[in-house]
């Protein structure tokens, strides 16, 4: 008993660490920009596949998330100035653009999703990387998935450290607290929507190259991760970066705990759980 609790509790962190990546990346972008990206599983895709092809090439995993973090951050940074920019700058309101960029979104995820099959095809890829068993407090453990917990807890806290000490982390958090505000203190906001916008494309492109190093991956991946961003960060609060982090935790855990009895039914729990939290806390654990 003990022994299928610690099983259930590691699988469950280790999921939680990539649930919390993925979805900090999707609130930091809705946050700020104000655009609920949903292209962006097709984003954790890219970096799953692009650290694949990199490792196949001889480049260790680790260096092909290092190499494909800034190619990644370019891709949503040009995204935003290129696209929904100048979709801001035509809509009438801001609920005319939020809209519209979400429906936008749905072409950028459709455009990406093709050029990913054209590049890698649909089947599934994978490799052996660090595969052999640790003991960890009592249990055999796979030792990539230890490694993929630990980097996404060091990435998650490094990006709260970047957020709450830095100055433009500071300038970030004005601007998702109060736009116009931020803006007669300085606050270039355009800029920082689409720097937003690149370090959420950069955090689902880092969650994708760990998950390639504990699963096989495909080209149709996308979409479930996007559906799980989207929970996470309505149930931690929308935009609210520790909310997410807390969320994502939280749903790994009940996803653990689900897939051990059935793991055809962990997105119906999931989506049960939106739907009550939707009934009774509509803004979220630490929304606002």
């Amino acid at each position: 008993m003990l022994k299928t609790l610690l099983n259930v509790v590691i699988g469950g962190l280790i999921m939680g660490g990539i649930y919390a990546l993925i979805s900090m990346g999707l609130s930091i972008q809705y946050g700020v920009a104000r655009i609920l990206n949903v292209s962006h599983g097709e984003i954790i895709m890219v970096g799953a596949l692009l650290t694949w092809t990199l490792q196949n090439a001889g480049v260790h995993p680790f260096l092909a998330l290092l190499i494909g973090c800034p190619l990644i951050f370019a891709i949503g940074f040009v995204l935003h100035r290129t696209v929904y920019k100048r979709l801001r700058d035509i809509s009438p309101s801001q609920g005319a653009f939020e809209g519209n960029a979400m429906l936008v979104s749905f072409g950028v995820m459709y455009v990406i999703a093709n050029i990913g099959m054209f590049i890698w095809s649909n089947q599934q890829k994978g490799y052996n990387f660090m595969t052999y068993a640790v003991n960890f407090l009592g249990t055999a453990v796979p030792a990539n998935r230890l490694v993929v917990l630990l980097c996404s807890l060091v990435i998650s806290v490094l990006f709260y450290l970047f957020l709450t000490r830095s100055r433009l982390g500071k300038a970030i958090r004005a601007a998702s607290q109060d736009a116009s505000a931020a803006a007669l203190m300085g606050v270039k906001i355009t800029t920082v929507a689409a720097i937003c916008f690149g370090i959420g494309a950069l955090l689902a492109g880092m969650a994708g190259a760990l998950l390639s190093m504990i699963y096989q991956v495909n080209t149709t991946m996308g979409m479930g991760y996007t559906v799980i961003a989207i929970i996470v960060v309505v149930l931690g609060g929308m935009g609210s970066i520790p909310g997410s982090m807390l969320g994502g935790f939280i749903l790994g855990m009940i996803g653990s705990a689900v897939s051990y009895y059935d793991p055809s039914l962990s997105m119906v729990a999931y989506y049960v759980i939106i739907m009550v939290l939707l009934l009774l806390r509509p803004k979220g654990l630490l929304g606002r």
